[in-house]
């Protein structure tokens, strides 16, 4: 890991957890450790079009919590206060940034966050 990812993932992400759940672009993708088991909050840049959340990968397709959701087939995100099922990952390239998308799971399956 790269010192401004480390950095990010120390002092900025744990901030960041605070409010980007409820505040766009921001989100929180939560997911589970593929050998831990263990849950994890890390908040990303995420943008909705119809049933498709994408969310840009500026540090790389191989970061932890995207080979999670991959693993997992899926997992949840929480934006602007609502827990959104999404399944189907997929990482691709655009020009030179990684690009993961993801499917939401129906209308039905935006709940309030508690």
């Amino acid at each position: 890991m790269d010192g401004l990812a480390r950095f990010n993932k120390v002092v900025t992400n744990p901030i960041q957890r605070r409010y980007a759940g409820r505040i766009p672009p921001f989100a929180i993708v939560e997911h589970v450790g593929r050998k831990s088991g263990r849950q994890y909050r890390t908040p990303v840049n995420a943008f909705v079009k119809g049933d498709t959340v994408t969310v840009r990968l500026p540090y790389g397709t191989d970061r932890d919590w995207v080979r999670n959701l991959i693993a997992a087939k899926g997992g949840v995100i929480q934006r602007r206060g609502r827990r959104l099922r999404v399944t189907d990952p997929a990482v691709s390239k655009e020009g030179r940034i990684g690009v993961l998308r993801l499917k939401v799971e129906g209308p039905a399956a935006e709940q309030p966050v508690t």
